[in-house]
């Protein structure tokens, strides 16, 4: 069973990946990223390769959903290594677009593996300490659910606006594109403010008097 999260598509499970904290994975996706900027090369590429394809294993993903994620990646993956190799030569465009796949495979590993609700918790906890500096964990962490619920908005509002562009045979113009995607992007925005606002968030408590 798998139910939809902004953070990306979890799967409950049992899973090794499954079991470890949310803290864990974070931390443990942090040193993998450190990771592969600090290595190149071929071979050190097609090693992270072969390991961001287990962690996605082993957290259930699947072939559809391995053809989600490359289907996605290829708008920036083909330029990016036509680039690179042009450039630099092809095993240049092979450790920086595999590079890449390989960090989004392993984030893709920790979001189908970890709850939205339990990430969440996590990153307030470990904001906890800036409460000292007069920082709102709690406030920082909403806006990280805003920010992670509105991606797959975007993308959506973005995908609508190229078969409308598409439609009126302007494909082609970056205008009939962008424009409409930003001003929609704006309006969403908006009516996330004034929802929050309706409810009370992001109200300021009045200070005491003197």
């Amino acid at each position: 069973m798998s139910t939809n999260s902004p953070l990306g598509t979890y799967r409950a499970g049992r899973g090794p990946l499954h079991r470890l904290r949310p803290g864990a994975k974070l931390a443990g996706l942090f040193v993998v990223a450190i990771a592969v900027m600090m290595t190149s090369g071929v071979w050190w590429t097609a090693a992270w390769l072969a390991l961001g394809i287990a962690l996605a294993l082993l957290s259930g993903l699947r072939g559809r959903d391995f053809w989600r994620v490359a289907r996605g990646f290829a708008l920036i993956a083909v330029p990016l290594f036509a680039f690179q190799s042009w450039q630099h030569g092809w095993e240049r465009g092979f450790t920086v677009v595999g590079g890449l796949l390989a960090l989004i495979l392993a984030a893709s590993a920790v979001t189908a593996s970890t709850a939205t609700s339990d990430m969440l918790d996590t990153v307030a906890w470990l904001l906890r300490p800036l409460a000292r500096l007069g920082i709102d964990p709690d406030r920082i962490a909403l806006a990280f659910s805003l920010t992670i619920t509105a991606i797959p908005s975007i993308f959506a509002v973005a995908k609508e606006t190229q078969h409308a562009a598409r439609a009126r045979g302007l494909d082609r113009s970056l205008r009939a594109r962008i424009v409409p995607l930003v001003l929609r992007t704006v309006a969403h925005a908006q009516a996330t403010g004034e929802a929050l606002a309706a409810r009370g968030v992001g109200e300021h408590e009045p200070k005491a008097g003197p």
